[in-house]
């Protein structure tokens, strides 16, 4: 029996704890297995910002593309190298973040096209529900109950003219 993969539903604020906290971990490992290599970490970034976009909820799909680069600048904070207190370890952060700007607009525009198809999909499987309550007897647009000119009037809509 194929076992399925896990498909939760986070919230706005659950997706940016997930991003967030992923990225710091990787940031993390990244520093520990490969020595801070930031290509690295900006591979890392890439499918860490696909599963953000693909397990949000529908209701709070805008909040992937904000949360991503939040994200990657949590997880550089392990990343870069620290020298010279925090003044040296924040020019650092802030080097790091001019220098790979690159992987940063990239996962944030795979977050934004993950969130576009989602929502276009969801549109269309709403707009098919609505066009096959239509065909039904008795349905929405149908002519049961309708008033002059055969169309359904919806409580609180003015009808189309």
């Amino acid at each position: 029996m194929a076992r399925r993969l896990p498909n939760p539903r986070l919230t706005g604020l659950g997706g940016g704890l997930f991003a967030g906290a992923a990225m710091l971990v990787l940031g993390f490992l990244d520093r520990v297995l490969f020595g801070g290599s930031l290509t690295a970490y900006g591979v890392l970034f890439l499918p860490v910002c696909v599963l953000t976009a693909l397990w949000i909820r529908p209701g709070d799909l805008l909040t992937a593309p904000v949360v991503a680069p939040i994200a990657f600048g949590t997880g550089l904070l392990p990343v870069v190298p620290g020298d010279g207190g925090l003044g040296g370890r924040l020019m650092a952060l802030i080097t790091a973040l001019a220098t790979q700007a690159g992987w940063l607009y990239g996962g944030t525009l795979v977050a934004g096209v993950v969130v576009a198809v989602r929502a276009v999909g969801r549109r269309r499987a709403g707009a098919g529900a609505r066009a096959g309550g239509a065909a039904r007897p008795g349905g929405a647009g149908g002519s049961g109950g309708a008033g002059r000119g055969g169309a359904a009037r919806r409580p609180g809509r003015p009808a189309a003219r």
